[in-house]
């Protein structure tokens, strides 16, 4: 069986970045596609998880301890945190690591079709493809054990609202290219950072730890894919392709990143709700948590010209910049 237990900045980037449309995306160096997805492929035939065999799902969930690094709570570090008891304190950091969860099904769901649509008409015997494939089923894998980890805490599902469920289904019905592969990388770079701590946090349940650890060695390879891909793509994109990018990927950026935490967690732990989203609402902690959370993918779209125009206002509202 797999442990239970495992052991073990500069800031955004400047609007004369933005300004520099396509050429710094043109001098950003990637590899071969193919030779990148041999790589990738050696390194998930060396270390990959089968989470349902290799963690112990029937080991006791000890008592007193958080379900995700505390500072990471969305109302860390305000008033509220500090009248709550800690028990309090435990319950909500289980059902909002349940809901980051949530959000991370729900999004991986939408990059496994995007994917499958991407590789549909290409030759199935490159590495490229093969690896695609790969990801697909390592998505398959993170999702049932995100399901699964919250089941075995008693968490209910958490799911984003009807309607940005539908807005979604738009969005990967249609995403390709730098598009899609940018999109993704808002989710799957500020849930590395957050999962980073957690698998290292001793306060936290052993078995958010090593989910958060599987999580973190399998989405390597993917942040790698996407990164690249989305470089490839952007290289050749019309200004005004570029414009509609940087708008739907703010709406989309918006939309994940507010979607982290559902509202419900607070009933959850006998909190009033509407008090605890107006504490969030002016909780700078967990606004620069989110900054530094999503640094790497804002620094990265900067550099590829996919940051700027109306939707920063929306990326400033969520407090991605």
């Amino acid at each position: 069986m797999f442990s239970t237990d495992p052991r073990g900045r500069r800031g955004a980037s400047s609007e004369s970045a933005v300004s520099r449309e396509s050429a710094g995306s043109r001098h950003m160096r990637v590899g071969d596609r193919q030779d990148t997805a041999t790589r990738l492929l050696a390194s998930a035939a060396r270390k990959s998880y089968d989470p349902l065999v290799e963690i112990d799902w029937e080991a006791p969930i000890p008592e007193g301890l958080y379900g995700m690094t505390p500072e990471w709570c969305s109302l860390y570090g305000t008033e509220l945190w500090d009248r709550m008891t800690e028990d309090q304190r435990i319950t909500l950091t289980q059902h909002e690591a349940a809901s980051i969860a949530g959000a991370g099904i729900w999004f991986e769901m939408i990059l496994m079709q995007m994917l499958l649509r991407d590789i549909y008409s290409h030759d199935p015997s490159t590495p490229h493809v093969q690896f695609a494939l790969t990801e697909i089923a390592d998505e398959c894998r993170h999702s049932t054990m995100f399901a699964r980890s919250a089941q075995r805490l008693g968490i209910p599902s958490y799911r984003p609202k009807t309607w940005i469920l539908q807005y979604a289904r738009l969005f990967k019905a249609t995403a390709s290219g730098s598009l899609a592969y940018g999109g993704t990388l808002f989710v799957e770079e500020i849930l590395d950072m957050m999962q980073r701590d957690f698998m290292k946090d001793e306060r936290v349940q052993p078995i958010i730890r090593t989910v958060s650890k599987i999580h973190v060695v399998e989405e390597a390879r993917h942040i790698k894919f996407a990164r690249e891909e989305t470089v490839r793509r952007v290289r050749d994109l019309s200004r005004g392709k570029r414009a509609y990018q940087r708008l739907v990927l703010g709406v989309s950026a918006y939309l994940v990143v507010t979607c982290l935490v559902n509202e419900q967690v607070y009933a959850a732990a006998g909190l009033d709700v509407e008090e605890a989203k107006r504490a969030v609402r002016n909780n700078e902690h967990y606004h620069r948590m989110i900054r530094e959370g999503s640094r790497k993918t804002i620094e990265f779209l900067d550099e590829c010209g996919l940051i700027g125009g109306p939707s920063k206002v929306l990326l400033r509202r969520a407090h991605i910049i």
